[in-house]
């Protein structure tokens, strides 16, 4: 991360001056950083010649002609406070001092320094050449100029900035923890595999990468870390709660690509998980639509004669006489009769796959049927256990509900939360532009039935969305 940055600032055309406490890496990163910029420039992504004036100090006294210091070093707030008091003693009164801390307080981090409102934090995304947003993180003494001059250095260097407060995971890591919280409950409970889960979530949800791959590829230690982190920074909110079964990963040493297996075994020799996907069944002749159903496109999609029900509700009926509805939070089996529950996607005109539940005791022919059905739509279907939420529903009503919630702890704005998250984590939508596009008080009433079926905090609803949806407001 540290030669990223150091990377942006010297394409930029400052002068760059590294330092590690460990000898030879700052000398290294110097080769590597002109080795990927001559192998950009030979590729055309880089107008040349870019003459890159880095230089490596053997020790912090040689950092005192800085005007601005980012730091990128472990995530460890004894490690941090140390360095920047050391820092301090070096540096002139008007330098800036960044850290680039994915998850702890600047607050904290500044708590000891004679001049905390110099420090700010200053957050870039792996890679930092190559990812667009910064994370401008002010801390209670931070001082607004200082924030504001960082702001527009990023900005010089071609990021997109987001301002955010010194709370725990500041917009991007605390917002997304649901992406890997509801994954990882599902898996918990058998509701499905991990690359069931993963298929749904990016066939339906449009997500570039599922969870489980995700965090093979940031590494169980560190995606569990950040989890604790936000967790215990929260005060112990069960929203953040880690899961067991990621600290049994990290526990067995199974991290991911960076071990050789994690969620999914990696090498040569390793056949590819596949996702569950139901086998191919006939479509049926017809279903019966009672009032202007929620599936009306999933159904016109499929090209089966839809027959016009006496009944209400919006409801699709099979030819057995199953119900098939959308998923509205609550588990097929709470529904009370036969019921086939279709999970929600990003767009049923574009989606390719979507997940599907049957009530306990559902005849094996009504799943048969609604297979066959969203089959016929072109949809790869995926039949799990009957969970509360699926899979796509709950994750997105969980992710805009953090977002609502940040809004509402002034953590940010609506519209730098919804640029962190598709920027920070390539999400489609914003979570605030996607709760919208469902309604704010569809979107409360996912997690008011979770909540209700759980009987757990993790599911309550933000004040701020209840408000919303009471006064029929928008979320963006």
């Amino acid at each position: 991360m540290g030669a990223g940055i150091a990377q942006v600032a010297a394409v930029a055309g400052h002068p760059v001056i590294l330092y590690d406490a460990v000898e030879g890496v700052a000398g290294r990163a110097v080769t590597a950083i002109r080795d990927r910029v001559a192998r950009l420039v030979d590729k055309g992504r880089l107008q040349g010649p870019v003459d890159l004036r880095l230089q490596v100090a053997a020790d912090l006294g040689e950092l005192a002609q800085a005007r601005c210091v980012i730091e990128a070093a472990a995530e460890d707030l004894a490690i941090k406070q140390a360095l920047f008091a050391e820092l301090e003693k070096v540096v002139a009164p008007d330098c800036v001092l960044a850290t680039n801390t994915s998850s702890l307080s600047p607050t904290a981090i500044a708590a000891g320094l004679s001049h905390p409102g110099r420090l700010v934090g200053l957050h870039f995304f792996n890679p930092a050449p190559v990812m667009r947003l910064v994370e401008v993180v002010s801390g209670l003494a931070t001082d607004p100029a200082v924030a504001a001059a960082v702001t527009g250095l990023a900005q010089d260097w071609g990021k997109q900035v987001v301002q955010a407060s010194a709370t725990p995971g500041f917009i991007v890591n605390r917002v997304a923890r649901p992406f890997y919280a509801e994954a990882l409950r599902l898996a918990e409970e058998r509701a499905a595999s991990p690359a069931t889960i993963d298929a749904v979530l990016t066939q339906a949800g449009g997500f570039r990468m599922g969870p489980f791959a995700l965090m093979d590829l940031v590494g169980q230690d560190v995606n569990e870390a950040v989890t604790r982190s936000v967790w215990t920074a929260s005060g112990y909110d069960p929203r953040f709660a880690p899961s067991l079964a990621q600290r049994a990963m990290v526990e067995a040493g199974w991290l991911g690509r960076k071990t050789g297996r994690g969620w999914y075994p990696y090498g040569d020799d390793e056949p590819p998980v596949v996702a569950d996907a139901a086998p191919a069944r006939p479509a049926p002749p017809y279903v019966t639509e009672h009032g202007e159903s929620p599936l009306r496109v999933l159904l016109g999609r499929a090209g089966v004669e839809i027959r016009a029900g006496e009944g209400r509700g919006g409801t699709v009926e099979l030819p057995c006489g199953t119900s098939l509805v959308r998923c509205d939070g609550r588990p097929a089996t709470a529904l009370g009769r036969p019921t086939v529950v279709v999970d929600r996607t990003l767009d049923d005109a574009t989606a390719e796959g979507i997940a599907i539940a049957a009530s306990d005791g559902c005849p094996a022919d009504a799943v048969d049927e609604a297979t066959g059905l969203l089959q016929a739509a072109g949809l790869t279907v995926y039949v799990i256990d009957d969970a509360p939420g699926l899979v796509v529903t709950r994750t997105v009503a969980m992710l805009v509900n953090g977002a609502v919630d940040a809004k509402h702890k002034g953590v940010a704005s609506a519209a730098d939360i919804d640029t962190a998250m598709r920027l920070g984590t390539n999400y489609p939508l914003g979570p605030l532009a996607w709760g919208q596009r469902w309604g704010p008080a569809t979107v409360l009433a996912v997690l008011d039935a979770m909540q209700a079926w759980y009987g757990e905090d993790r599911y309550r609803p933000s004040a701020l969305l209840r408000r919303i949806a009471a006064a029929g407001g928008t979320l963006t």
